[in-house]
């Protein structure tokens, strides 16, 4: 199935306009991360769109999907590094055409898709719960485990390890430009977790000293390589050439319909956008890009809520989620 053709709303009085005012998709968005600071790019974007579901009462499915495209649309062209939204975005999309396929009459289909919708919704909040208990066994007693940077998922499985009475010690990097790795260091030092904080470049340093790396992921690509934050891929490679098993802990919500082949593939990232100066000039995160891409050949496995999957089992399941009927 082809993407659906996104047009920009035209006025703030446009079709998002509903009965309690105009409707801010993007405010609404941002209004649900700061609520919970737990809470997921895709799942808020998915939250955001069933808000959005309830409130409109559109005359047909045309309408509907009118009103979803530009909703869409305005969430991916507000919200920066929409990699991971867009995936949520692009799920519930597919999820409302198939509803819609469903049913003959228009009335108990928009029924039906708010309540499916809440029901979609609860299942991917608890996409990260499924992901700890099938990620548990790959964590032994002993074990010196690398993360990088702050995923949820991947704090979610170490903290559940850590209340099954497994043993083990965790070197973090900091993850710069962003820092992200010192709130997961924070995080499991609170729930007793010997941890290691170290900069990125002492990663070749601390290889041979741990047994295996997990890392969460901003969205997974059709070729089932990785979108995720800078530094990812050039851990994969140490892993790889150290032969340590190098570990994918992410939602099955976050798999994007990408194929990227390098970072200058993803949305957002561009040659063009590299600066060579002579004089000096103020660095800062700015000057630093923000994501990378880390290649199926370098990934051990990913853990997900839909099982353990091999890269090839990435594609089957996009398959099965886009195409299967």
């Amino acid at each position: 199935m082809e993407p659906l053709e996104h047009n920009p709303l035209t006025s703030p009085v446009d079709i998002m306009k509903l009965d309690h005012g105009t409707f801010d998709v993007t405010e609404t968005y941002r209004a649900f991360l700061r609520e919970d600071r737990e809470m997921t790019m895709p799942v808020a974007a998915i939250e955001t769109l069933v808000v959005l579901l309830s409130k409109t009462e559109p005359a047909t499915a045309s309408e509907l999907i009118d009103i979803l495209a530009k909703a869409v649309t305005e969430l991916k062209e507000g919200v920066q590094n929409s990699i991971s939204l867009s995936a949520g975005c692009d799920l519930f999309q597919r999820f409302v055409l198939r509803n819609i396929q469903e049913y003959g009459d228009w009335e108990a289909c928009k029924r039906e898709l708010v309540k499916n919708g809440g029901l979609f919704l609860k299942r991917a909040k608890a996409s990260r719960y499924k992901i700890a208990e099938l990620g548990l066994p790959f964590i032994q007693d002993d074990d010196t485990i690398l993360i990088h940077s702050h995923s949820r998922a991947v704090t979610e499985l170490l903290l559940l390890a850590a209340r099954r009475r497994v043993r083990f010690r965790v070197y973090v990097t900091e993850s710069r430009p962003t820092f992200e790795g010192t709130a997961s260091a924070k995080i499991l030092r609170q729930h007793g977790i010997p941890v290691r904080l170290i900069v990125d470049g002492a990663v070749g340093w601390a290889i041979q000293k741990v047994d295996k790396i997990f890392v969460g992921a901003e969205g997974v690509a059709e070729s089932g390589g990785i979108i995720n934050r800078i530094g990812t891929y050039q851990i994969a490679v140490l892993a790889k050439n150290s032969n340590k098993p190098f570990y994918v802990v992410v939602e099955s919500h976050k798999f994007v319909r990408l194929y990227p082949l390098a970072p200058f593939d993803l949305p957002g990232e561009s040659t063009s956008s590299d600066v060579f100066t002579v004089e000096p000039i103020e660095e800062g995160p700015q000057s630093s890009p923000t994501l990378d891409f880390t290649s199926d050949n370098l990934i051990t496995a990913l853990i997900t809520d839909i099982g353990v999957l091999t890269s090839s089992g990435v594609s089957e399941e996009l398959i099965k989620m886009w195409y299967d009927f």
